[in-house]
């Protein structure tokens, strides 16, 4: 890990087209301002966990459903 020290209104660029801020600081709140293209998804640590945790348990249902019935069965299922 690459630990920086910043004040406001410093930056740190990632690779050639990520930049964050430094916004504002008060006590120990950090606010910081990310510029990167639309296609680069930004998410908070604690909402990207349960995003990935959905995603498995929505995968571990679906690997249930599909080992319960045909992939024809499977498929109506999703339909409905």
């Amino acid at each position: 890990m690459l630990v920086l020290s910043r004040k406001v209104n410093e930056k740190i660029k990632i690779d050639e087209h990520i930049e964050i801020t430094v916004v504002s600081i008060a006590g120990d709140v950090v606010k910081i301002g990310i510029e990167a293209p639309k296609d680069v998804r930004i998410l908070r640590s604690e909402v990207y966990e349960e995003i990935s945790r959905q995603n498995r348990e929505a995968a571990e249902n679906i690997k249930g459903k599909a080992s319960s019935g045909t992939l024809d069965e499977l498929r109506k299922k999703m339909i409905e």
